[in-house]
């Protein structure tokens, strides 16, 4: 069950404040850096966000899960508890969106921030003009795979192949009737396969649907992801197969 999260809104220009009316995208910021905790809220704060800080993964474990939010930023190296235990305990209750922050040689980290299901990473040291846009670029994807305000459910706006049902309007995955629970980029990567089953859909292809034309992730970002699907699939099926590799050239979803 997705823990519920404040819906996204885009921010005011700084020349006109949000209206009160209108709930400001909420951030958690998770860094035992204090420099940096303060110089990036007061960047996200002028650019219309909410933040919350914390220094360390435990009591931000705790402030998340007493209050929502809608996006966390967390750093790998902390104390008390570090980002990647922090990520799991997080995927755990929820499909909250995650950017990992990592330092430029933690390759490692990054690929296992991203198979613990976090949707991207920044390397340190970082342009806060590349955080801001990465955040809204996936607080847009979500928007994008999940109701509009209304709540109501467009006629049709399911995608079914197989035993595969894709609900846009609920962020919803149903395979043979079982709930999936998939971040919003699996979701978005899922749904990229499913449009065309048995069509190929080159990593680049993937990308742009993911994560949309102005954001650079490498092939091991989407590979990553594609794996962490698998896993979450054949958890309910342990036959689960039809997102297929194509050595050297991508993915695509088998035809049935």
């Amino acid at each position: 069950m997705e823990t519920p999260r404040t819906p996204y809104v885009p921010p005011a220009p700084a020349s006109q404040p949000p209206s009160a009316a209108s709930a400001a995208p909420i951030i958690a910021l998770v860094d035992d850096d204090r420099n940096i905790l303060a110089s990036v809220q007061m960047t996200l704060e002028a650019e219309g966000f909410t933040v919350h800080t914390y220094t360390d993964g435990e009591s931000a474990l705790q402030g998340i899960t007493s209050r929502p939010v809608s996006l966390a930023v967390l750093d790998v190296k902390m104390p008390r508890m570090d980002g990647m235990e922090l990520l799991q305990r997080l995927r755990s209750r929820s499909n909250l969106p995650v950017i990992f922050l990592t330092s430029k040689d933690e390759e490692l980290d990054q690929l296992m921030g991203l198979r613990l299901g976090a949707d991207d990473y920044i390397t340190k040291p970082f342009s806060q003009r590349l955080l801001i846009e990465r955040i809204r670029a996936l607080l847009r994807r979500q928007d994008a795979s999940r109701a509009e305000a209304t709540g109501a459910a467009a006629v049709g706006s399911a995608i079914v192949r197989g035993k595969l049902s894709l609900d846009e309007t609920r962020h919803q995955c149903l395979w043979d009737g079982q709930d999936i629970a998939l971040t919003v980029t699996e979701f978005l990567l899922v749904k990229a396969l499913a449009l065309r089953p048995g069509m190929v859909k080159s990593r680049d292809q993937l990308i742009d649907a993911a994560y949309g034309d102005n954001i650079y992730v490498d092939d091991r970002t989407i590979d990553s992801h594609i794996k962490r699907v698998r896993k979450k699939f054949r958890q309910v099926d342990d036959e689960f197969n039809q997102i297929e590799t194509l050595y050297g050239i991508g993915y695509r979803y088998r035809d049935e």
